[in-house]
């Protein structure tokens, strides 16, 4: 029996309960914009992003998100850690370097008191805070990471504390295809001859790229198909519902992907926001795929971002359709599309999404079921600015996307869809709807508002 659209959930702030059914979750997340700020970018930022809000009544709701190198050796030697001995005044990288080193050669090694030794002289407040830095790195499966300095943002003409910007680099082994590269600020101040770590770049306004381990202590679950990282409670049940949606997008698309997704899933909302980049509030967001920039410039790795207060209000199978809609997003490269038309991406990761879930059409599309009733057919297919946040028709916008894949789906066959989801990469949306529909884009409308008419009334 279908449930009616007041019990159809997504995550709104309008008082989503537990208890009702999940409806279509959303975000856009074409091009992903390599640069944040200075160098390596602030989360890989999306020009579109596709939000996954599920809400009340059956609705889906769009709001636009010399180095150290620590690499896999064994059986060798512990040497001494060297010094940066140049006495103090005019700042040399190369220094910081010897430092950066250190701190990358303790944490391969386990070696706590080497890697805290190199902030001894530092306050005990951000001493504080890089023990637990180390103790959350020690928990991921980190390959590869080095710290290098990239250069030199402010000196004290007084005492010579020098702020340098750092990329950092580094891949999740087994997960990413290459390294990924954010930007760090630490703070350098001359002791004794040498020169030693005493804190970050915040007190002259520099912030940190977002990372998980920014956060609280960290779990980490590693299942069959997914890396599951952070101090939110749920990972196992988020690694499982991920493992259960890999095959279903697969089944849909075929196994021309890696079949594996990382998923990170912070405690605190605020967190959450600052890893979307482009300061997105995810307060009614319940996940989010973005892309972490790659170091060599390429096209990135994907994450999926679970926004904890929002995604606690699912239910079961709201769960299961927002992380298979996300992970749609993954496998189809979605977080960097800025080709394909958004009714289609979103559209089809909405059908891949709701592939397996036991709900009808009239409660998942709740608010355009309402219109429709009223007699208020769309006159056509919901562009780019349909899917902005301050879109007045937002969740109308997502299910007229998700309807026009299913009437595709059930006219031409799901390999059609996938075939014109693929075209509309490489070529122009009405190019597209000629070569694998026949149709023109007014006659594929027309006929999508006969589906409309027919579904929902």
């Amino acid at each position: 029996m279908e449930d009616g659209p007041e019990d159809a959930s997504r995550s709104t702030g309008q008082g989503v309960s537990q208890d009702a059914e999940p409806d279509a979750e959303h975000r856009a997340e074409p091009d992903a914009e390599q640069g944040g700020g200075q160098g390596a970018g602030q989360g890989g930022a999306l020009s579109r992003r596709r939000a996954i809000a599920l809400g009340a009544g059956g609705t889906a709701l769009l709001l636009a998100g010399g180095a150290g190198l620590l690499s896999a050796r064994s059986g060798h030697t512990k040497a001494p850690f060297p010094e940066a001995t140049r006495p103090a005044g005019a700042f040399d990288p190369a220094m910081a370097g010897v430092i950066l080193a250190n701190r990358a050669r303790a944490l391969e090694e386990g070696d706590r008191t080497a890697f805290l030794a190199t902030v001894g002289s530092a306050p005990a407040a951000f001493q504080d805070a890089q023990s637990r830095l180390y103790d959350n790195l020690r928990k991921i499966p980190l390959e590869g990471w080095r710290e290098r300095v990239v250069s030199t943002q402010i000196t004290d003409g007084s005492t010579g504390d020098t702020v340098v910007r750092v990329e950092v680099r580094y891949r999740l082994r087994g997960f990413d295809r290459g390294d990924v590269a954010r930007t760090r600020y630490l703070m350098l101040a001359p002791r004794d001859g040498t020169w030693v770590i005493v804190g970050d770049g915040s007190s002259h306004g520099h912030a940190d790229d977002a990372e998980i381990w920014d956060g609280g202590p960290l779990s980490v679950v590693r299942s069959r198909s997914s890396l599951v990282i952070g101090d939110a409670a749920g990972l196992d049940g988020i690694a499982a519902r991920l493992d259960a949606a890999v095959p279903v997008v697969t089944g849909v698309i075929g196994k021309g992907w890696p079949q594996r997704a990382v998923a990170l899933v912070p405690a605190e909302p605020r967190l959450a926001t600052a890893l979307a980049g482009q300061n997105e509030d995810l307060g009614d967001i319940a996940a989010l795929a973005t892309t972490v920039p790659s170091a060599s410039g390429g096209r990135g790795e994907d994450r999926v971002i679970v926004s904890p207060v929002a995604f606690a209000r699912l239910n079961e199978l709201g769960r299961d359709v927002v992380l298979t809609h996300e992970l749609t997003h993954v496998a189809t490269g979605g977080a960097r599309d800025g080709t394909t038309p958004l009714w289609l991406i979103e559209g089809f990761a909405d059908y891949v999404g709701y592939r397996r879930a036991k709900i009808g059409v009239r409660p998942a599309a709740g608010e355009l079921r309402s219109e429709v009733a009223a007699g208020r057919l769309p006159a056509a297919l919901p562009t780019a600015a349909d899917f902005t946040g301050g879109s007045q028709r937002l969740s109308q916008a997502y299910q007229e996307a998700w309807l026009a894949c299913r009437m595709v789906a059930d006219r031409y066959g799901e390999a059609t869809l996938v075939r014109l989801y693929r075209t509309a990469g490489r070529v122009p949306e009405a190019v597209a709807l000629r070569d694998v529909l026949g149709l023109t884009r007014d006659r594929f409308t027309g006929l999508w508002r006969d589906y409309l008419k027919r579904e929902l009334q």
